[in-house]
């Protein structure tokens, strides 16, 4: 049976590393699920792999995407299986590699099917949200949904925003469209998770904050900041470089503020892979093919 070999855990674990290691020995392709490394131009902030590590074996689905263009869990699901099919017509494995929940939960568990936001409804949500702003989101979906405004996350707006988007299409709770049914797919699926020490954790994230400060992140966001309005920007890194650049910190502030923000995000994944009783621990994997 074909076989899909997903490695995650929080950032700089070292999933990447793992992911090429394994996809040599195997002599198969990587399929990224990082929803930012999809969008071209900011490989610094997202931390693609070198051109080194890209060369080293086929990647998919880095830097594909521009900066404006929509896209989602649903999205990446039906993208990466069709990835899948076309591996597998000649590789028996492919390694999927990534740290971004919602899209290794769209891999490997499914997302319930949801109607396709027509772009006038996209855009008619955009306006009112760029006058009105994130409170008046928030409102919105709670009016429409108190059920799903009680589970969201409400500091995820593109969350939010994607739940009253669907509401505004179907004409129905988004909440009654989610069933949370898993999929079964047809091929098997082992799920490994980089484990390791907090504070080693921490300190990995500390070191590589300085290295992308190194990289020249200060000039990747300088060159970005004109589109700090998109989606694909609003992401650590870029988030508290624009507030320097707008005067509201100082750069030593702005930089140790993504330290810390970075930080924050490697605790809810550790949070929300926690609950995941399907996980196996990657030390399994490195001895294997490593």
């Amino acid at each position: 049976m074909k076989k899909a070999i997903v490695i995650t855990g929080p950032t700089a674990s070292g999933k990447s590393a793992l992911a090429i290691e394994v996809a040599r020995r195997l002599d198969t392709h990587i399929i990224s699920a990082d929803s930012r490394q999809i969008y071209r131009g900011i490989p610094i902030v997202t931390a693609v792999p070198s051109p080194e590590q890209l060369k080293a074996v086929p990647h998919h689905m880095i830097d594909v995407l521009p900066l404006d263009a929509y896209y989602s869990a649903s999205l990446f699901e039906q993208q990466a299986l069709q990835l899948c099919n076309d591996i597998f017509a000649e590789n028996d494995t492919v390694v999927v590699c990534g740290g971004s929940m919602m899209y290794i939960d769209a891999f490997c568990n499914g997302i319930d099917p949801l109607p396709t936001v027509p772009d006038t409804i996209r855009q008619q949500l955009t306006e009112l949200h760029t006058v009105n702003g994130n409170e008046w989101l928030l409102q919105r979906l709670q009016e429409l949904d108190p059920i799903y405004y009680e589970q969201v996350d409400l500091n995820n707006i593109k969350r939010v925003f994607h739940a009253v988007e669907i509401i505004m299409t179907s004409g129905c709770p988004y909440s009654t469209l989610r069933t949370g049914k898993k999929v079964q797919r047809n091929f098997e699926i082992e799920k490994y998770y980089i484990d390791m020490p907090r504070q080693q954790l921490f300190e990995r994230i500390n070191s590589r904050v300085d290295a992308m400060v190194e990289a020249g992140l200060e000039e990747e966001a300088e060159s970005v900041s004109h589109l700090r309005g998109l989606n694909s920007l609003n992401t650590v890194g870029l988030k508290e470089m624009f507030a320097y650049f707008d005067g509201e910190m100082s750069r030593e502030t702005a930089i140790e503020r993504i330290k810390k923000n970075t930080r924050v995000y490697a605790k809810k994944q550790m949070t929300w892979f926690a609950k995941d009783t399907d996980l196996l621990d990657a030390a399994v994997l490195k001895d294997k093919y490593c």
